[in-house]
């Protein structure tokens, strides 16, 4: 069996081992694949494994032996899965790997925005302690988080670890789901309740065609001006331009984000440039820890395509 990655750098970048991959079949790796490239370097395959890379239909089409794809990752619109279904390819995704990892990312946004660590040490290094008549002093105003109300939305496995984080902080939770979803200590709420009564807002929901730029002007100006929006889910949730000039008039306190919906992002994007937005560069499931639980589950989803049981399969 061939087996070819197409973008491995991403999931290891030198830490991790892929031995498991290798004894599976005849394995070639890339680091990174360009878009044209596709077809010369998955020739043959039986198995492609992918994260950002995309697989085209016109890219599947060109590879007749091809049985097997898995995304190394949750989101799958990498792969175009209509054209794998009519081919009768498998595609698997890695569900459930840095649940942990990006609620503990959406708290260091949040303590980052309420504390902003990084700016205050900045401070310190630049003299300004050390300049200080007293023997502390802030340049932004610090913020407790108990009692601080946090709006999830979307309350699946990610949304629902952010919940009970916040909980631990002694914040209160509400969170609007599109299903019935109840959760100890989490209030239901619809999204302009969330939006209008929370003092912190975390987008936890998957990008559909329908939600694409639901944070817009009309729903920003629902929120509190006090108020931070996190974004660890999808960057194109996000109107950016609408996001930007809510920062930019303090119509928002901040926004802390992990995606944009280009990604690397262009330098003319509003919000590279723009006052209490911190951004960090798509990382909140990059942990080793949260790495390691994705190869594994990615052998296994192999493993169980292999022995006639696939698991995790996305176009059934």
């Amino acid at each position: 069996m061939k087996i070819v990655v197409l973008d491995g750098f991403t999931l290891n970048p030198g830490d991790l081992d892929w031995k498991r991959l290798h004894a599976l079949g005849e394995c070639h790796i890339h680091d990174r694949t360009p878009p044209e490239m596709v077809p010369e370097r998955s020739a043959g395959a039986d198995v492609i494994l992918t994260n950002k890379t995309v697989l085209s239909g016109d890219a599947i089409r060109k590879l007749p032996a091809l049985k097997y794809i898995g995304v190394l990752a949750t989101g799958y619109n990498v792969v175009d899965v209509e054209a794998a279904r009519e081919r009768k390819i498998i595609v698997t995704n890695i569900p459930d790997y840095g649940t942990a990892s990006v609620a503990q990312m959406v708290f260091a946004h949040i303590l980052n925005l309420t504390q902003r660590v990084a700016d205050h040490s900045r401070g310190v290094h630049a003299g300004d302690w050390s300049a200080s008549e007293d023997f502390c002093y802030w340049n932004f105003p610090l913020i407790e988080l108990q009692d601080l109300t946090l709006g999830i939305i979307g309350l699946g496995r990610i949304g629902q670890a952010v919940a009970r984080l916040a909980l631990a902080f002694g914040m209160k939770v509400l969170a609007q789901n599109p299903s019935p979803r109840t959760m100890s200590g989490v209030e239901p709420a619809d999204l302009n309740t969330v939006l209008s009564k929370s003092d912190v807002v975390s987008l936890h929901c998957p990008l559909t065609d329908a939600n694409r730029g639901f944070i817009n002007e009309q729903t920003l100006s629902l929120m509190k001006p006090t108020a931070f929006l996190i974004n660890t889910g999808r960057g194109p949730l996000v109107d950016e331009a609408a996001l930007a000039a809510a920062l930019r008039a303090g119509k928002l306190a901040g926004a802390g984000l992990d995606v944009l919906s280009v990604e690397p992002p262009p330098k003319d994007n509003p919000l590279l440039n723009c006052p209490n937005c911190f951004i960090t560069p798509h990382i909140a499931w990059a942990t080793r820890a949260a790495r390691i639980r994705l190869y594994d589950i990615a052998v296994r989803n192999i493993e169980a395509f292999m022995a006639g049981k696939p698991q995790h399969v996305v176009n059934p």
